[in-house]
């Protein structure tokens, strides 16, 4: 039989759900109790707003990404960034192709090893990145800010403890 108290916050819990994404009241059920379904609905918060944000300059959240690294990682090779963001080879290159393409960044071959690539910021992919790195910070501000910096860093910390290696 379920504890009365846990019924009552589960409740309390759906009504604030249902309330924050204003759609339909529904009986959430066990959702209530997923981390999945709670980090999956922050996902989408975050990435409307990011879509919003960034739509002048046409990049998605992976080639931001890509172009920070590669910004602040100067020869960075395409495996490196691959793995870092879990992403397989073949992915990896379909968006630097896309990043080359658009001139925001170019492939040269590496010093020591001319079987690899290293990758550079083009000219414009500096004046993008930059663009986009004073809207990423507007973007992370309107959701950063509904923490106190404690709060900030603390959360973080348990989110790196889930995509994180496991124990063991």
């Amino acid at each position: 039989m379920a504890d009365e108290g846990n019924l009552e916050a589960e409740k309390d819990l759906t009504s604030d759900i249902g309330n924050a994404s204003a759609g339909p009241s529904l009986d959430m059920g066990c959702l209530t109790r997923v981390l999945g379904f709670h980090l999956r609905m922050a996902n989408v918060a975050i990435f409307q707003d990011y879509q919003q944000t960034m739509a002048g300059l046409s990049l998605t959240p992976k080639q931001f990404t890509v172009l920070e690294l590669v910004g602040r990682n100067p020869g960075v090779v395409q495996i490196d960034i691959a793995e870092l963001l879990s992403m397989d080879k073949a992915t990896t290159m379909a968006l630097v192709d896309r990043l080359e393409a658009r001139s925001l960044l170019e492939r040269r071959p590496s010093r020591t090893d001319r079987r690899r690539k290293e990758l550079f910021l083009t000219e414009e992919g500096k004046k993008v990145l930059q663009e986009a790195r004073e809207l990423i910070a507007l973007h992370e501000k309107r959701f950063t800010s509904r923490f106190s910096e404690a709060e900030l860093k603390s959360f973080v910390e348990q989110l790196r403890r889930i995509y994180g290696p496991l124990p063991g």
